[in-house]
């Protein structure tokens, strides 16, 4: 039986991951801060013998050793990292100080980094983690601040590792998510520029969902992914690739800074 540990595993994007891993037939380990949320997993992995879950702060010094020693001491092995905790929100870089850009940076860059370095000793060939970043760490994004620094070197971080693990039959991808509707983003989709911005600029007919990015996370935990190694998957829709906009968008009056339209 495969294991996957799953970061941010309470809600969102990686409570998605976890129960589609765990429809695969992996154990899984949960972890994330709300250990009321986490609870939430058991009713999806009715199977208690293949899930556990330990809430821990990821950027505290001790909390990789505990979530490796806790999937190794109840199955034994580790075949799936997938570091997925984050924090939205973020600001431009004028308005960032310097104790939300070392957060950002803490959760985001460093806890991945230390987490998949207490991983690799435990994990054999065929094994893999995967790096949910963002469309912010491929077109930087207007007020990505610490955001895009901390998932750009996420990217970075995961090249590396399929380089000089690769080797060893060791993968690593990252997937990149476009605006999906999750509790992170409910807030800035009521947003109507933010909105629009994502709804009118994505050639396809709707908002991205958790179960698209779980269900490309999952094709690269699986034998149909098992060649891909050191890529970006971005799951947007389309809306960082291209310069579409929409009939609505195109055809709508614009209204320049001084407010006279054009």
């Amino acid at each position: 039986m495969q294991v996957a540990i799953v970061t941010g595993a309470s809600s969102g994007i990686g409570f998605g991951c976890a129960v589609k891993l765990a429809e695969m037939g992996m154990a899984i380990l949960g972890v994330g801060r709300d250990a009321t949320k986490l609870a939430g997993l058991g009713k999806l992995i009715s199977d208690p013998s293949r899930l556990a879950t330990l809430a821990v702060d990821l950027t505290e010094d001790e909390a990789p050793k505990r979530i490796v020693d806790l999937a190794v001491s109840r199955w034994g092995r580790i075949d799936f990292l997938i570091n997925n905790a984050g924090v939205g929100r973020p600001k431009p870089l004028h308005e960032t100080d310097d104790q939300m850009l070392d957060y950002f940076l803490g959760l985001m860059l460093r806890a991945p980094f230390r987490l998949a370095r207490e991983v690799l000793p435990h994990m054999k060939s065929g094994s893999a983690i995967i790096n949910i970043t963002s469309t912010y760490a491929v077109v930087g994004g207007l007020r990505g601040g610490a955001y895009s620094a901390a998932k750009g070197g996420l990217t970075g971080l995961t090249t590396h590792i399929a380089c000089q693990y690769g080797a060893s039959g060791i993968r690593c991808n990252a997937v990149a998510p476009g605006v999906i509707q999750t509790p992170m983003t409910e807030g800035r989709l009521q947003d109507e520029k933010f909105r629009r911005m994502n709804m009118e600029m994505t050639p396809h007919h709707r908002l991205g969902v958790v179960d698209d990015i779980a269900s490309t996370v999952a094709f690269l935990c699986s034998p149909g992914g098992a060649f891909i190694n050191g890529q970006t998957i971005v799951v947007d829709g389309g809306w960082s690739s291209t310069k579409y906009l929409s009939e609505f968008a195109l055809t709508s009056v614009w209204t320049p800074p001084n407010g006279e339209a054009v």
